[in-house]
């Protein structure tokens, strides 16, 4: 059996964190019937300044010893002599190699061009343009002033989001998508077509249509989505296809991101979601900002532990998952997808309706 399950919870700035306080509220013993031990860093702005980053590498430390971690979106300071984005720190710290968000219908919600089958984004979690060295040459503000930008990506992240990509879309019933511009870049973006080629043939039940990144937008834009689609890419690509993918389907607060770790044999170490928007300083205080990413991030989580053989997790995940979806399908629903509920009605609309699946699942004798 493992160790009771202790779950990291990372908080963090503005709406963000607002959000975070409303779905924890979700993970109450007297809401999952479960009693996971949340253990609380600050990453607000100014505890990451007061600490100089030390409490991200801590609340980091932490995510790798317990497996699990909650974060809030947190505010990234523009200064290039400040403490940044905590979420670099994080990815390289606990080794994450993928990041997946996964666009999903919203019972209740008309999808944009009828998109009605999921669709996962699968990108790399370090590296490509993200911590690259940049440097510039030439006179300051002159026309012969150049900007260069010196990139770096791994056979093993590239290894390890195609292997993902061809499980999960196993997993979806759908297929594996997408992909880079290798045509342009057959030595960097090739890498990870090749290591996608090299999945697809251990994976041959699995769909395969490889897209340059061009043709995949476009693709997404004209219905590419006749069964569930599962799109392998770089970090800076994923990046913005996710930004693309979520709002399909009616809001970008519409489904948790989930950033992951593995051991040699792609078996998950460490699961830490979070929602992919910001921290919308413009909606704080208002209680009108959309809880459900946050709330299902809680959701990703207990799934993760349910691998890790946590007892109860699953269910309680599936009953999260299930309540989100059935609430918005009842019409209730946050300004963002066309309804008129606060933050804080629909938390506990949510919470009503996992007290009463897991009570009636009880009544049945069934785990779910």
């Amino acid at each position: 059996m493992p160790e009771p399950l202790k779950i990291a919870i990372l908080e963090g700035d503005e709406t963000g964190q607002e959000l975070l306080e409303q779905a924890v509220r979700v993970l109450s013993p007297d809401v999952i019937g479960l009693q996971p031990t949340l253990v609380r860093y600050d990453l607000s702005l100014a505890n990451r300044r007061a600490t100089s980053n030390a409490v991200v590498t801590e609340a980091a430390q932490a995510i790798r010893e317990c497996g699990f971690g909650i974060k809030a979106a947190t505010v990234t300071p523009e200064g290039k002599d400040d403490v940044g984005s905590p979420n670099r720190i994080l990815r390289e710290a606990i080794g994450g190699k993928v990041i997946v968000r996964t666009g999903r219908r919203i019972p209740g919600v008309t999808p944009l061009g009828g998109t009605y089958h999921p669709i996962s984004v699968v990108r790399m979690a370090v590296d490509d343009a993200y911590g690259a060295a940049e440097s510039r040459e030439g006179t300051p503000g002159g026309p012969d002033e150049i900007a260069y930008r010196t990139e770096k990506i791994s056979r093993s992240v590239c290894r390890a989001v195609s292997e993902y990509a061809f499980r999960q879309a196993r997993q979806m019933g759908g297929k594996v998508y997408g992909g880079p511009k290798w045509t342009v870049s057959p030595v960097y973006e090739g890498m990870l077509k090749e290591e996608m080629d090299a999945a697809a043939a251990l994976y041959s039940d699995v769909e395969y249509r490889p897209m340059l990144i061009d043709a995949t937008y476009a693709g997404l834009i004209s219905g590419a989505t006749e069964t569930p689609l599962v799109i392998p890419a770089l970090n800076r690509d994923g990046d913005c296809l996710s930004d693309l993918v979520m709002p399909m389907f009616g809001s970008i607060a519409g489904a948790e991101s989930v950033l992951l770790a593995f051991d040699e044999e792609y078996r998950t170490t460490a699961a830490m979601a979070e929602a992919p928007h910001g921290t919308a300083p413009t909606l704080m205080g208002k209680d009108v900002a959309n809880p459900m990413a946050m709330i299902l991030s809680c959701a990703a989580v207990l799934h993760y532990a349910a691998d890790a053989a946590y007892e109860g997790t699953e269910r309680a995940s599936r009953a999260i998952y299930e309540s989100v979806l059935e609430a918005t399908a009842a019409g209730v629903k946050t300004p963002d997808l066309g309804g008129n509920a606060g933050t804080t009605e629909f938390t506990t609309e949510v919470i009503s309706r996992i007290r009463t699946k897991i009570d009636v699942w009880s009544s049945l004798g069934t785990t779910v």
